[in-house]
């Protein structure tokens, strides 16, 4: 397969950036850094002719003999597994999966250093970056006229943070969390018909008379009002598993305000 590593906060912003010729940098004029943890790994589709994602080969105390495609991307809808999905989104993770599990390579950095060495021997020692098609050479996306800058950049915010622990300062404080959990678009906003849901998610034992606490109640004040705050529980289950995935949110935190009811049963 046609394989290539990319910087991670390009690819979200719709650019494919390969690593500049010492490796340090991305090779886009916003220069993002080039630690493990900012590169992914692309497979270029024969079916579909695109490049596509390689998530990470699951860890397990068994691999399996063989990876299945999630049902949700079978079916066309988007994952809502909130933890690491352990199926395949694509064929082509599923034929990587493979590749990786049978040739003992159950690291990303081993495929990393495989990639470096073939695009070596390809290309010479002078160079690391693989051929563009034409196609890619002249994408140009707003990440291309960013200015030269190293650390970290929050897209949701629009902040750039200049060191580890000012990213995580920033990722761990309210103004950010709460941009992880914002709506993405305003039709999804609107959609909401009942109350923001509060910390019990159950129906009010008081309904027979009238609650004295009304809209402040924690509980539910209808069987329809109940169901929208599961379904938005789910919704915004999703966005923090996605956040996780992202690095947008640190891995050990569990103080998300007024959004904690997300980590109840």
């Amino acid at each position: 397969m046609n394989m290539k590593f990319a910087c991670a906060q390009c690819w979200r912003d719709g650019v494919i950036s390969e690593p500049d010729k010492n490796l340090k940098y991305c090779a886009a004029k916003a220069r993002h850094m080039w630690p493990k943890e900012q590169r992914i790994l692309l497979v270029k589709s024969l079916v579909k002719g695109k490049w596509v994602h390689v998530r990470p080969l699951p860890h397990a105390k068994n691999f399996p003999v063989q990876y299945e495609i999630c049902n949700h991307v079978i079916e066309k809808r988007k994952c809502t597994y909130t933890g690491n999905c352990m199926f395949a989104h694509s064929q082509e993770e599923k034929e990587m999966w493979m590749y990786m599990k049978n040739n003992d390579l159950r690291d990303m950095q081993q495929i990393y250093d495989m990639w470096l060495s073939l695009t070596h021997s390809q290309q010479g020692d002078g160079a690391v970056l693989t051929q563009l098609t034409p196609e890619e050479k002249y994408i140009i996306m707003p990440t291309d006229y960013a200015e030269p800058m190293s650390g970290s950049y929050c897209r949701l915010c629009g902040r750039h943070s200049n060191s580890e622990r000012q990213w995580q300062q920033h990722i761990s404080s309210e103004k950010h969390k709460d941009q992880v959990f914002k709506c993405e678009g305003e039709e999804e906003a609107l959609t909401w018909s009942y109350r923001f849901p509060g910390t019990c998610f159950d129906l009010c034992p008081r309904l027979d008379g009238e609650c004295p606490d009304g809209m402040s109640c924690d509980y539910a004040h209808s069987p329809e009002e109940l169901q929208e705050w599961m379904e938005r529980r789910g919704c915004l289950r999703r966005k923090l598993a996605k956040a996780r995935e992202e690095m947008l949110i640190m891995p050990d935190e569990f103080d998300f305000g007024k959004y904690n009811f997300l980590l109840q049963d």
